[in-house]
């Protein structure tokens, strides 16, 4: 996989899966990576229908699709959905998360800012 250009966030802000527990892990991996992380909240029509684009490409698709969603975008212009949260506990969602931006994906992706 390329470096990674950006990260793609589909959450709601009333979900404590999303926020503050995804939301503030990306945002400081994006800072230490000097990347964009952008959001879409399904609360929001215009949000929505991106949010429901991503997922449906790349993501865990179905009609009530759970969040958050991480996708990866590569400076090739690759999106790779690489994170869906645990419905089983918000513990186990922060934990997965962790888990992931501790991976290789992230650790050989890092860059100096731009």
């Amino acid at each position: 996989m390329n470096n990674i250009k950006a990260l793609h966030l589909v959450l709601a802000t009333w979900c404590p899966h999303c926020y503050p527990t995804t939301v503030a892990s990306l945002e400081k991996v994006a800072g230490d990576l000097g990347i964009s992380l952008y959001s879409y909240d399904i609360d929001f029509p215009d949000q929505e229908a991106k949010a429901d684009e991503l997922v449906r490409k790349f993501g865990d698709w179905s009609e009530d699709y759970l969040i958050p969603q991480v996708f990866v975008e590569t400076e090739s212009g690759e999106i790779r959905h690489v994170f869906t949260g645990n419905p089983e506990g918000v513990a186990l969602t922060k934990r997965g998360l962790d888990d992931l931006l501790k991976s290789p994906l992230f650790a050989k992706n890092k860059h100096p800012k731009r």
